[in-house]
């Protein structure tokens, strides 16, 4: 008998995580793969930001801190909500996590019970579903196809709601597609929710700071203050702040929910680090001029692997108004077979001969949810973006 247990079976390894390990292992053997799998900007975490950590450490700051972290940070939240999205949160109305992807996991956790439907719209951030999976949830999933720019329109949600459904996940902008709501599509949501006062809703907003072309990134309780009451508030420093390794993400809700993830975050993890929290309270009260010519690298690099992937044979791909991630169609490529004789059934089979024959990592979009697209993060070098569209033009070129 198998030690572990069969909710496992239910769950999948990261496939994001699955295509940056291979494309290391590759390198390691000395092949010159240019990995575009991994949502991680390539910037530094600012030097004031790093100074924080830093600063902490000489000070003694590597003590055990409350489940919710410190009272500095927990201000530093507050005054970030009232400050950026003209939300009032409360102290008490504060979680954090080592991680978005832990204080998700705390939520769901807290609240999801066997048969509970988890509304989350495709294409989707891969841990989505598996985290709902994992504590008996039953995810839902409504198509957001090309046609419709990858986005949830009332209509569907209206019609996928049901007296089981327990939460909406909504991400703007979006990973894998970059899509991100503007005001009025998050009213017309925000329509359909108030109608339905049994759905609560997670907005992931960890792409806030990163939108192109003048676009003005709103949350749902900005635009809707009566949903409240049921609604879980993500963010983190990992993008925005290129602090990834750091881990630290955060969210404020209401006050019930938020003490029952506090209480499970103090037999799990106990808090993110001490040094991190210091970090994030010099990332969040700190200046953010560094984030205007970031974005404008973002863009150019966007503009450019769009353009060129457009240009590629079978490859179509639209323009997307944030984070750092393209979402071509390869549905041109589909049926036809590599100059090594590999026949291209479907996404998945396009990126592992991409990979093994064209020395690009990718990530297919059945992982995310919709197919036949696959997606690629702009969030590192120029020269190598450009290195790589040119190596999937002759990848593409080269089948019949």
């Amino acid at each position: 008998m198998s030690i572990l247990a069969k909710r496992l079976s239910a769950i999948k390894p990261s496939p994001t995580i699955a295509v940056t390990t291979k494309a290391a292992e590759l390198k390691a053997q000395g092949l010159d793969v240019i990995g575009l799998g991994a949502g991680e900007p390539d910037f530094d975490t600012p030097d004031h930001i790093k100074a924080a950590g830093k600063a902490a450490i000489d000070r003694g700051e590597t003590k055990y801190t409350p489940p919710n972290g410190t009272p500095a940070l927990r201000k530093a939240i507050v005054a970030k909500f009232k400050r950026e999205n003209g939300l009032d949160y409360k102290p008490e109305q504060v979680t954090v996590g080592v991680g978005g992807k832990q204080v998700i996991f705390n939520a769901f956790l807290a609240t999801v019970q066997e048969g509970d439907e988890v509304i989350v719209p495709a294409p989707y951030w891969v841990s989505y579903p598996d985290i709902a999976l994992l504590f008996g949830g039953k995810p839902v999933f409504i198509t957001c196809g090309e046609n419709a720019r990858f986005k949830l329109s009332p209509e569907a949600l209206a019609a996928a709601i049901t007296p089981k459904t327990k939460w909406v996940v909504l991400n703007s902008p979006s990973n894998p597609t970059g899509a991100a709501y503007t005001r009025d599509e998050l009213r017309a949501l925000a329509d359909v929710l108030l109608k339905n006062p049994h759905v609560w809703v997670m907005t992931d907003d960890i792409y806030e700071h990163l939108t192109y072309d003048g676009f003005k990134f709103a949350t749902l309780c900005e635009i809707e203050p009566k949903l409240m009451d049921r609604t879980l508030t993500l963010n983190g420093v990992s993008k925005a702040y290129a602090m990834t390794g750091w881990r630290m993400g955060y969210a404020c809700g209401p006050v019930e929910l938020i003490k029952a993830m506090n209480m499970i975050q103090s037999q799990s993890a106990s808090h993110p680090t001490s040094i991190t929290q210091a970090a994030t309270v010099a990332a969040l009260d700190g200046p953010m001029d560094f984030l205007a010519p970031r974005n404008e690298a973002f863009r150019q690099r966007r503009d450019m692997v769009v353009k060129m992937l457009n240009e590629a044979k079978g490859i179509t791909c639209q323009t997307p108004e944030g984070a750092f991630y393209v979402y071509p169609s390869c549905a041109g490529t589909i049926g036809k077979t590599t100059p090594k004789g590999r026949k291209i059934n479907n996404d998945t089979d396009f990126v592992e001969a991409l990979l093994d024959e064209g020395l690009v990592a990718a990530v297919q979009g059945a992982a995310f949810g919709l197919s036949p697209y696959f997606r690629i993060s702009y969030a590192t070098s120029t020269q190598a973006l450009e290195k790589a569209c040119k190596r999937i033009q002759e990848f593409c070129a080269a089948l019949t």
